[in-house]
């Protein structure tokens, strides 16, 4: 069973998820229903990932009670705005198959359209006020646009769902998220296929084939990555590894009989580069990236 965290407003949360971002629909049901009969109880999804539904039929597949499972899911920026939000949270709950969320999470910050952001974030605050949702964040945001958002809101954030992995452990976004009483989720908690350029020349290196991960997870027996989602939940963290595949899933949650040690910790937090590989959280959102998100 995993670990369990506690948000800043008392609803628990289990530390490890299945994260379903890029899952194909017509493999996400089958993939949920895994996990669940594994021993997740967290999935993570969002509107814009276009699997809701899938996510919902795989919960219902595995026959555990509504109550058991952590649903968590995001709304995109096209759907920003007060009243707009408040319809995303009734697309998503439908095609979920539910009628509460356990936590809702803006995806975006979008800068340049924060006072669509804001707005979206007074929704939350008016969801989760009305018991349709248990606890509401945001997901990409930076230190600076946390400050800019709660200066104009009430509830703090529970959750930032940032990308996080050791060759990207943004020390001091999860000092800022340490201060405000935030809990820091990983999105691409062990990195993912993403290749790293560094100070090792012109050679490029994976997060999984990192030789001091390889090392520590040779020594306690365990994968490179159960070492790194292991990293995570010892530092008190929420991680969402993503798989589809049955043996991956199973993989991905034995990491709670054994402990890595303070020097074993030490050694991956060395590896951070300082750079990440996913998109500029600061980027703006022009109306490409504002695709409508389908009522079913």
């Amino acid at each position: 069973m995993s670990e369990i965290l506690i948000l800043g407003n008392g609803v628990r949360i289990p530390a490890i998820g299945l994260g379903v971002f890029q899952s194909p629909p017509d493999e996400t049901a089958a993939a949920v229903e895994t996990a669940l009969r594994i021993g997740y109880r967290h999935i993570d999804t969002a509107a814009a990932y276009g699997n809701e539904r899938q996510v919902g039929e795989g919960i219902r597949r595995s026959g555990l009670d509504r109550d058991d499972v952590f649903i968590e899911t995001k709304v995109w920026p096209s759907d920003y705005g007060y009243d707009e939000t408040l319809h995303a949270w009734e697309k998503s709950t439908r095609k979920l198959g539910v009628d509460r969320l356990d936590l809702l999470i803006l995806h975006q910050q979008a800068a340049n359209l924060f006072d669509r952001t804001i707005a979206a974030y007074r929704a939350l605050e008016s969801l989760l006020a009305d018991g349709r949702v248990r606890a509401i964040g945001v997901s990409n945001f930076t230190p600076a646009a946390l400050d800019r958002l709660m200066a104009e809101v009430d509830v703090v954030p529970a959750v930032n769902q940032v990308e996080l992995h050791p060759y990207h452990s943004q020390p001091a976004l999860q000092e800022a998220h340490a201060a405000r009483g935030i809990l820091t989720q990983a999105w691409s908690p062990i990195g993912g296929i993403t290749f790293y350029p560094g100070p090792w020349g012109d050679e490029r290196r994976n997060v999984m084939q990192d030789e001091t991960i390889g090392a520590i997870a040779a020594a306690h027996g365990k994968s490179p990555a159960q070492v790194m989602l292991r990293w995570h939940v010892q530092q008190g963290r929420s991680a969402i590894p993503k798989s589809t595949n049955p043996a991956r899933i199973a993989e991905n949650f034995d990491v709670f009989d054994f402990d890595l040690s303070a020097d074993d910790l030490a050694r991956i937090d060395a590896l951070d580069t300082g750079e990440g590989s996913g998109p500029d959280p600061d980027r703006e959102f022009g109306e490409r990236m504002l695709f409508p998100i389908p009522e079913d």
